[in-house]
C-alpha cells in the first residue's frame, strides 16, 4: 500500500485546474479512483484512509470526500 500515487496523482490535480475541478467533483472514492485511474495513476482504496497520511488538502476535494478522508 504505497501512497505514492496518491500524492502524484494530487500534485498533478494542483498544477492542472481543469484535472483540479473535475477531482473536487467527485463525491465518492470509486469516483475519485475511476479519475485518477484515467490519468494513469492506480490507486488502492485502503491506502486513501487513515492511518495514511492524507495526500490531498480541504480545497482539491468534495465536502463529502473531506469528511471520509481527511479526519474531520
Amino acid at each position: 500500500m504505497s501512497v505514492a500515487p496518491i500524492k502524484a496523482f494530487s500534485e498533478k490535480a494542483k498544477a492542472d485546474p481543469e484535472l483540479g475541478a473535475q477531482l473536487k467533483a467527485c463525491q465518492k472514492i470509486k469516483e475519485l479512483r475511476a479519475l485518477a485511474q484515467a490519468q494513469g495513476f492506480e490507486i488502492e482504496e485502503n491506502s486513501l484512509y487513515p492511518p495514511n497520511n492524507p495526500q490531498f488538502t480541504e480545497d482539491q476535494l468534495s465536502e463529502r470526500l473531506i469528511k471520509a478522508l481527511l479526519r474531520v
